[in-house]
């Protein structure tokens, strides 16, 4: 057994905040001590450019405004002027995007919910899956494209309302040495470093470091610590073929928040008139049921990449990436359950500690060819291409145990550990059991955690082939087709193990002083299970585009996507379980008719699409009582978007995005002891807001001087489909000025939640919501040679 107290405060490998800038400082000099070369006048102003015109990905064939589809690119500069540090940062700049909240079954993590459905494990970068849970920083980041609708035509399985696409910084022709160093209220602490050199005509390296630690505010001990450096070297650059290598390493070191119950966890019986209305219970802001010396969360990732250009001539260009990635994501945080109510009745809560500890492993290898060619008179711009991949995760919990000493009245050990808190709260329930106000988050929680002996392994192999064309036939008219077929396997293995039971002695009397004592011993034996899906699927997408005019677009595009049994590849919220082994993927398809149009003289880009997702084989219970694809999901909906600058001073980016999402077809439900059509036929989809907004805005007020600011409008979200759970709609603000001190640095001052409104911004299915940060300032001073 170990206690708990080692896990919690084993050694980090975190640098102070003056340790940290003297290193990156002093990295950045040997960088450039070894370069052995006069550093370049770098020029006076940062790129305002909030329009991008092409994608990263090589699958889109085409510029962004002649591509038949949604596709939100969020650049580097609203990354740098917003003050986003993580990927969900960056994501709530985008609209139609919501974050689910973790718990037991869903890991702690990114969790972005893209136009009604869960994205968790659509997550890639630079093109290649990254789907283990994890909480993703931006230091290495260029851009961010998210691709909205079906689309398992780029990306293999899952996709079903969308995809996130993490560009990374790459080597430049260029010499540059980068950094900032910021400070702000809540203990926040930043630095970071971007030093790239032109080593030869050929070669360049580039190097990203970051160290951040920061409060959350108004959450009390929440609190967030992570470092990371990715060092990335690009050979012959000027010459047909190129070779870039890259590493990225990333480390957390966080108190995770507990979340506010909601306030109606009675389904039936008596005390069901204690009921709220469903939303969270209300209590101030700071209010946190977590325990200090128990809760964390660890992750870590190494992922490693070999990219290999070949350019034949005349467009034609060979390219293979092979990445190798391990992830670790390792946590204990406090839920604070509602399923007896306590809170109602005892006017307690009881912290129920959700755990986990996985390990991902992942090898994927592309090959793809791109290229023009022209025939009778009709252009085309095609990529085709292989895909094979491997992944293992290894993904297990923790046991809790604990030696109750109380000098009470004697309980049953249920009743202490137990979801009842009719004990009471504090050293009468051992502390698993706090009050609905006022909690301590630093009780003294003596239990000790040891691994649990279930622990299951996932494997999953995916061999798919790919292409794309986007066919010209004349300046006015376009043909964007893709096709991915996919051959998918995954396989869930639980050896047999025996189950520890603890036995607790009884205490003689309630007078005693003495203690109960823990004893464990192994109990009985839990047989294997091994659980298996195959299934091969073809997705395809077609788009047609009109332009009648250069600066123009209308389109019209019909796309789907696959969602097999264990998308998660064991590591997130959509497993293979016994009940799904043998089903087929689930299938969505998308309608959508759109508009971009390039304005004021090509500075700024508006779009405008309307759209219908219909999932016509959804997972649910069937008339049997079993699991099968009988259900129907239907979201249909009008986003509307801005990129770009009004005016030379102004720019704009943001959007609006109308959801109605709803599941027509939601199976069967178990009613007194008949199954009959759901009542629940007709709800919203959980985690999506009818209406939801986003705006940021810059202006340069003189040379030198930019304001900003922005709003975030969120909708009301159910947090179930019962649609009894729910978080009320909220609208955040925030503002940004900064200064250009000289040529070498500038000064940005960031406040988030300007008004510090308490708003919620995650609703979790059952128990809980997360609160969001109240307001908070940072000053960050960024440096470049």
């Amino acid at each position: 057994m170990t206690h708990i107290k080692s896990r919690k405060h084993s050694p980090a490998r975190y640098l102070s905040g003056r340790a940290a800038t003297a290193t990156l400082v002093a990295l950045g000099a040997s960088v450039s001590g070894h370069a052995q070369t006069t550093l370049n006048e770098v020029r006076v102003e940062a790129s305002t450019d909030f329009k991008t015109e092409k994608s990263a990905s090589p699958k889109f064939t085409a510029p962004l405004l002649d591509t038949p589809k949604s596709i939100t690119v969020i650049p580097q500069e609203v990354i740098r002027q917003t003050g986003a540090t993580t990927l969900v940062d960056a994501l709530r700049t985008s609209p139609g995007i919501t974050f689910g909240a973790g718990e037991g079954g869903n890991p702690v993590g990114d969790r972005p919910f893209i136009r009604g459905f869960d994205s968790q494990s659509d997550t890639y970068v630079d093109g290649v899956r990254d789907g283990a849970a994890q909480t993703r920083e931006i230091f290495n980041v260029e851009s961010v494209e998210v691709v909205k609708g079906p689309s398992s035509v780029f990306g293999g399985r899952g996709s079903a309302g969308g995809s996130v696409n993490i560009v990374s910084k790459a080597p430049q022709a260029e010499n540059f040495f980068s950094g900032s160093i910021g400070l702000g209220t809540d203990s926040y602490q930043r630095e970071t470093l971007d030093i790239n050199r032109k080593l030869s005509d050929s070669v360049a390296a580039r190097l990203n470091a970051m160290n951040f630690k920061s409060d959350v505010a108004g959450r009390g001990p929440v609190n967030a610590k992570r470092w990371g450096i990715a060092p990335s070297v690009t050979f012959g650059m000027n010459s047909p073929t190129q070779v870039t290598l890259s590493y990225y390493h990333y480390e957390t070191n966080d108190l995770p928040d507990s979340g506010i119950p909601y306030n109606n966890p009675f389904s039936s019986g008596a005390n069901m008139a204690l009921n709220g209305n469903g939303q969270p219970i209300s209590v101030p802001r700071g209010t946190y049921y977590g325990v200090v010396g128990r809760d964390y969360q660890r992750t870590k990732v190494d992922a490693s990449t070999i990219d290999v250009k070949h350019d034949f001539g005349g467009g034609m260009v060979l390219r293979n990436v092979t990445r190798s990635s391990q992830s670790s994501n390792d946590y204990i945080w406090t839920q604070p359950d509602d399923s007896r109510g306590n809170f109602l009745v005892n006017g307690g809560i009881w912290r129920r500690p959700n755990n986990r500890v996985s390990d991902s492993d992942s090898l994927v290898n592309q090959t793809s060819l791109s290229g023009k060619f022209e025939t009778a008179g009709i252009k085309h711009t095609y990529v085709a291409g292989l895909e094979l991949g491997k992944e293992a995760t290894t993904k297990g919990n923790y046991l809790f145990l604990q030696d109750v000493k109380t000098g009470f009245e004697t309980y049953p050990r249920s009743a202490i550990t137990g979801t009842n808190c009719a004990v009471g709260s504090g050293v009468r329930s051992a502390f698993n059991c706090t009050t609905m106000l006022n909690p301590n988050p630093y009780d003294p929680w003596t239990g000790a955690i040891t691994p649990s002996p279930a622990v299951t392994e996932v494997k999953t192999r995916t061999t798919s082939l790919y292409a794309f064309d986007t066919i010209e036939f004349n300046p006015q008219w376009s043909l964007n087709l893709g096709l991915r077929w996919d051959d998918y396997k995954t396989k869930a293995v639980t050896p047999a193990y025996a189950t520890p039971i603890a036995v607790t002695a009884a205490v003689p009397s309630a007078a005693a002083s003495g203690s109960t004592s823990l004893a464990v011993r192994p109990g009985g034996v839990v047989p294997g299970i091994e659980l298996e899906n195959k299934a091969s699927f073809l997705n395809y997408q077609a788009g047609l585009v009109y332009k009648p005019a250069p600066n123009g677009s209308i389109y019209v595009s019909y796309g789907t996507s696959s969602t097999p049994p264990g998308t998660d590849g064991g590591d997130g919220a959509d497993g293979i379980s016994a009940a799904i082994r043998n089903l087929k993927p689930q299938e969505s398809r998308s309608f959508e008719l759109g508009t971009k149009w390039e304005v004021l003289d090509r500075r700024l880009v508006l779009t405008s699409a309307i759209f219908r997702t219909d999932m016509k084989n959804a997972r649910t219970t069937a008339a049997d009582g079993t699991t099968q694809n009988v259900g129907k999901k239907r979201v249909q909906g009008v986003e509307f978007g801005a990129a770009g600058s009004i005016t030379r001073d102004w720019q704009v980016f943001g959007g609006y995005t109308y959801l109605d999402a709803k599941l027509t077809d939601n199976g069967f439900a178990l009613t007194n002891g008949v199954y009959s059509p759901s009542p629940f036929n007709g709800n919203a989809f959980p985690n999506t807001p009818r209406n939801s907004a986003t705006l940021w805005t810059t202006y340069t007020v003189m040379p030198g001087l930019t304001i900003g600011g922005g709003a975030t409008y969120v909708g009301k979200q159910y947090g179930n489909v019962n649609n009894t759970k729910w978080i009320p709609s909220y609208v955040k603000y925030d503002a940004m000025v900064s200064y250009t001190v000289n040529k070498n640095f500038s000064l940005q001052l960031n406040v988030q939640n300007l008004t510090n409104k308490y708003y919620f911004d995650k609703a979790y299915a059952s128990h809980y919501a997360t609160v969001g940060a109240g307001r908070s300032a940072s000053l960050t001073g960024t440096f470049s040679f």
